[in-house]
């Protein structure tokens, strides 16, 4: 249970700022009746706070003017600190600021950052600024404090001054700063440390009239502010119930931060809740300690089960937008980085004889499908000159794996190479260190639960190999088919959906990119999806590709979590150097989803992967890649004919 500062706690003094006479709103000669004569007045601060709109007008860079002006942040944008470092650099962030440099204090010659400057709070208190602005005589508090606030030493709200979104380390309690809350509605429900990895953070607050702006948490000799663009708001029908609200308005928050050193401590921590206006209300809360494994799984599975107001997907998006996806993204690789560089490896069978392939196999929860897989493919025509790598990403299969391996060796004389993670590292990860200990120049991705239909398909395979221009078989998938002889994959292609967000009040359009398969459905006699052709994509389920060409792509991208969205990635990385996927008339059974275990954290998983991918392939997609027949240069020659198009049957494709 939390339990809340009370208001009569005794307190040291609060520093004030620079004397102001009567209430704070006494207007200089030169302040805000003055405001549209002043700019040959302007400070250098404001001189180059101007000039950053005008350059982000004139650019088109991603963080735009307005941006520049509320000071919220786009995705991966980097916003200054009170030294002019950045929180995120090349994609990475800083995950502390040592004690001599952190928390960083505003002295009377630093002007406040637009990140943790109290635009509400600074207008409270000045009501002649707020006037001015509502009259448009100036752009807003920021720009009069830029302008003139400073000199004039006008009234500041009490608000968190640190660097924001990084772990500060500090002396033994020199965090721990007195506030003067006002007590808000609110209540702590979970507080989840991994040291040296990071923290979640969940309850709800009634903020209402003054929106959360920032959340404080103080440990022994450390401490963190979280800004809104790492706070998830979430809606909550019990708080609403509870306090009778009828407003459609996100009572709860969930907030992430992810860090490398920190975060450790015996005891109850200090968190405050900051509101705009200076506001905050003080709380001690025990934390929970966790591993970074179960930080990772904790967060995603509230990620997928979250509410909104409004489209759940389009608003999860926008707060992965603001700075939490990136934040998530850098954890799960690092998590990753960790896992996959310890590895046992483990070989069985004949190990001699030159290969003309491999197959590489992620394995996650079923155990079961690796011997049932030796079984199906041994013994065909062909399959002699392939070898077989297994990865597993569940630790705890290894002694079953260990023993099945063995008996496969014995039973039907494939040659097997096993890889143990002690975690589970995620689809790309996986496959990526399982390609390292090929032994072959050509890599076959191979789901556990794919199992050949055509008997001869190892032999065609090889032939195809031989036969084929080399442009159509760098990269190819094949056709894949459900239980029941319906096809489940063809080929892949993108299309963009189109939502609504409403939660800043008026309605936002937002796209996110999906993925959509070729005849899903269509039955097994209609064959038009088979033919040979290049697409857009082709499912991880089955993947043929050249492996000096997946060394080329760097192979999976590693940044997505666990499993989805990877083998469109590859694809379009492929694309993007000049080489179309292609789908080759190979057929192999698919039993979608029952190879592996499916579990709340995957699916939050997958709601950050989609956003990723959208973030990062949607141009490209949106110039000559989006529907069934897209006009990529690559990919003129996969269209079906008039005749062919005519002739398409109605079929209902499987969700």
């Amino acid at each position: 249970m939390s339990r809340q500062l009370s208001s009569g706690s005794a307190r040291r003094p609060r520093r004030r700022p620079p004397a102001i006479h009567g209430e704070g709103l006494v207007q200089p000669a030169n302040s805000v009746g003055a405001l549209a004569a002043a700019d040959s007045l302007a400070s250098p601060a404001a001189v180059e706070f101007e000039t950053a709109i005008a350059a982000a007008a004139t650019t088109g860079d991603r963080q735009s003017a307005a941006e520049l002006r509320s000071g919220e942040s786009s995705l991966f944008a980097t916003q200054p600190d009170l030294n002019g470092d950045t929180a995120i650099e090349q994609g990475r962030q800083r995950s502390f600021v040592s004690a001599e440099a952190s928390p960083k204090s505003v002295t009377d010659g630093e002007p406040l950052g637009a990140d943790v400057f109290d635009e509400a709070g600074y207008l409270r208190l000045n009501p002649d600024v707020r006037r001015a602005v509502e009259m448009g005589q100036i752009e807003s508090g920021y720009a009069h404090y830029l302008w003139h606030g400073r000199s004039e030493g006008r009234a500041l709200p009490d608000s968190p001054r640190e660097t924001r979104n990084a772990m500060l380390l500090s002396p033994s309690d020199s965090g721990r700063l007195d506030v003067f809350p006002k007590e808000a509605h609110c209540s702590l429900e979970a507080l989840i440390i991994a040291p040296k990895a990071g923290l979640m953070i969940v309850g709800w607050i009634d903020d209402a009239s003054h929106p959360l702006s920032c959340i404080r948490i103080i440990g022994p000799n450390w401490r963190v502010v979280l800004d809104a663009s790492y706070v998830v708001r979430l809606r909550r029908p019990d708080v609403e119930q509870a306090v009778g609200s009828r407003r459609s308005h996100a009572f709860g928050f969930l907030g992430f931060l992810q860090f490398d050193r920190g975060g450790a401590t015996s005891g109850p921590v200090q968190v405050e809740l900051w509101q705009s206006g200076g506001f905050s209300t003080a709380l001690q809360f025990a934390p929970a300690l966790v591993e970074d494994l179960e930080l990772r799984d904790t967060v995603l599975t509230h990620l997928a089960g979250a509410s909104y107001f409004g489209n759940p997907s389009i608003e999860c998006m926008r707060h992965l937008d603001a700075g939490l996806g990136a934040e998530l993204v850098r954890f799960n690789l690092a998590i990753t980085r960790r896992i996959v560089s310890a590895p046992y490896i483990e070989r069985f069978g004949p190990q001699r004889r030159a290969r003309r392939g491999t197959l590489v196999v992620c394995l996650y929860g079923r155990p079961e499908y690796f011997f049932l897989q030796n079984c199906l493919y041994s013994g065909l025509p062909g399959i002699d000159d392939y070898e077989f790598v297994y990865v597993s990403n569940s630790p705890e299969m290894a002694e079953t794996l260990l023993r099945e391996a063995q008996n496969a060796s014995l039973l039907y004389g494939l040659p097997i190479t096993l890889v143990i993670l002690p975690g589970n590292a995620g689809f790309g990860a996986a496959n990526n260190i399982a390609a390292h200990q090929a032994r072959t120049d050509r890599l076959l991705i191979v789901n556990p639960d794919v199992f050949p239909r055509d008997p001869n398909w190892a032999r065609k395979h090889s032939d195809l190999l031989d036969s084929a221009p080399l442009e159509q078989t760098r990269l190819f998938g094949v056709p894949l088919y459900y239980d029941d002889g319906s096809l489940m994959h063809g080929g892949m292609y993108f299309e963009l959906d189109v939502g609504l967000s409403l939660a800043r009040g008026r309605p936002a359009p937002a796209r996110l990119c999906r993925t959509q398969h070729y005849g899903k459905g269509a039955p097994t006699g209609y064959v038009l999806f088979n033919r040979p052709r290049p697409v857009p994509a082709v499912t991880g389920a089955f993947i043929s590709i050249e492996r000096a060409w997946y060394e080329h792509l760097a192979g999976f991208t590693e940044d997505f979590i666990f499993g989805h969205y990877e083998d469109a990635d590859l694809c379009l990385k492929s694309i993007t150097q000049g080489t179309a996927p292609w789908i080759h008339d190979i057929r192999l059974w698919h039993l979608e989803g029952k190879g592996s275990t499916r579990l709340p954290q995957h699916e939050g998983g997958s709601l950050v992967n989609r956003w990723l991918f959208s973030q990062r392939w949607m141009g490209l997609i949106e110039h000559g890649l989006e529907g069934p027949e897209p006009a990529h240069a690559l990919l003129r020659s996969n269209a079906p004919t008039e005749t062919e198009t005519v002739a398409l049957p109605h079929v209902n494709a499987r969700p």
